[in-house]
């Protein structure tokens, strides 16, 4: 049964793409369509070799994927299929970075990424405030900023997903080119500069979402036992963080957070200030010990004068920047036990250029720097952070994962949660499994 309707999807999802073409610019250029009328069709030039390689190698997987799943389980495909999306890797190493990871995010949202079916052994299982996390990995925010493929992502088998940073007024962010692969080196800088499509047009999106969601609720408890434990968040089978970020030419910095609050924490099952971008002027003064006891206070302050149902108000978390001195982190760890906040995402990106990336020749581009390089630097203020505040507050660390030994030195250094982003922007679905299996085996 599994067999058959694996191979009626795949073909179905074939017949959809030739007929339609891409999907918001997707893999390959549009396949031209014969008028109904006597109206010739106009001449269309001949598609990139690029598109056609990448148009190609789809097909052949799908082809090859209905093959296969005549033979195996639901399980066995599953992993095969997770496995056979590193065959696309290189055509997407082919693109500018930031049209790779546009393509990337349209494929997710219109279902055209692996799902995980195989569900988390209990060991990677844990709560975290109130919430049950099937797995401890998620994706950090930047990947998805807009909230486009929600679904799509969590369905990857992420214990949770970040989006954003959402900024109250759309803006474009800095000028292009500001993304920049170090491939060798397994980094990423960018200085992208909270480009977003705003509060109203996520907070659309999401609210489709959590409608979707209830509605499965409410299906599922007609049909379940009712003592049943539900898993997941607002969003579906996963949990969902909001990244709250300002505009770049707004005044009043806690206005702007205090407006996201406002408009998307219904539908988060956490909230992260996010103050620590290099790319926005002056973001990461609010670090500074007062500003940020005034901020967050406000910020608390809008979220607890909400009507918030039996499970109560989302979490508030803050993240953090790699690049502080040791009387920034005592400042921030004081804020953060004096005013109970929920937790802390350490780290974002470094405007440092530690070694090999200094010896590279894009070394002096501006920005932020994400990977494998920042991995030491923001464990070691993982570490540190845990000891300041003393492990009564929830840490989840970002930076640098790129393996399941790499998310469990993290665990280790004090973090209840991990994230991910560059790692599998180069590595892509592939990676997840992986990581998950590896820190599945570390915890036993």
């Amino acid at each position: 049964m599994a067999a058959r309707v694996w191979r009626s999807s795949i073909r179905d999802a074939l017949f959809k793409k030739l007929k339609s073409g891409p999907v918001g610019g997707g893999f390959a250029p549009r396949l031209a369509s014969t008028a109904a009328g006597t109206r010739a069709a106009p001449k269309i030039p001949p598609p990139p070799r690029k598109g056609r390689l990448l148009t190609g190698t789809m097909i052949g997987l799908a082809i090859a994927g209905g093959a296969y799943v005549s033979t195996a389980d639901e399980a066995t495909f599953c992993g095969w299929l997770f496995k056979a999306t590193k065959f696309l890797n290189p055509f997407f190493a082919l693109l500018d970075p930031e049209v790779a990871h546009r393509l990337a995010v349209s494929a997710a949202s219109h279902g055209l990424v692996p799902r995980e079916k195989r569900p988390d052994p209990a060991i990677l299982g844990l709560e975290v405030w109130g919430r049950k996390f099937t797995n401890p990995i998620g994706l950090a925010a930047g990947f998805d900023k807009n909230a486009e493929a929600v679904e799509g992502l969590l369905g990857l088998g992420f214990g949770f997903v970040e989006v954003g940073s959402v900024t109250p007024i759309p803006q474009e962010g800095n000028p292009k080119p500001r993304i920049f692969r170090l491939r060798q080196e397994g980094a990423i800088i960018n200085r992208c500069g909270f480009n977003s499509e705003g509060i109203v047009v996520v907070a659309k999106r999401l609210g489709a979402q959590h409608g979707k969601r209830k509605m499965e609720e409410t299906s599922s408890s007609l049909s379940s036992s009712g003592d049943e434990v539900k898993q997941g968040g607002k969003a579906g089978p996963g949990i969902l963080g909001v990244n709250l970020g300002k505009n770049k030419t707004s005044e009043d910095a806690a206005a702007d957070y205090v407006q996201g609050v406002h408009t998307l924490s219904q539908y988060a099952d956490y909230l992260v200030i996010n103050v620590s971008s290099p790319n926005t002027p002056g973001l990461r003064k609010l670090q500074g010990r007062k500003q940020l006891k005034d901020l967050v206070k406000k910020v608390q302050a809008a979220r607890d004068e909400m009507q918030w149902a039996e499970e109560g108000p989302p979490p508030l978390l803050v993240k953090i920047a790699p690049d502080l001195s040791k009387q920034d982190l005592d400042d921030i760890a004081a804020v953060a036990l004096a005013l109970r906040l929920d937790g802390l995402i350490i780290s974002n990106t470094t405007v440092s250029r530690p070694d090999p990336v200094s010896r590279h020749p894009l070394a002096g581009e501006s920005g932020g720097l994400s990977g494998k390089p920042l991995f030491d630097l923001s464990t070691n203020i993982l570490k540190e952070m845990y000891i300041l505040t003393r492990g009564k507050i929830p840490l989840i660390g970002c930076g640098g994962v790129s393996s399941g030994e790499d998310a469990y030195k993290k665990i280790r250094a004090g973090a209840t949660l991990v994230q991910l982003y560059t790692a599998f922007a180069y590595g892509g679905p592939a990676l997840i499994p992986q990581i998950k299996e590896a820190v599945g085996a570390d915890c036993r």
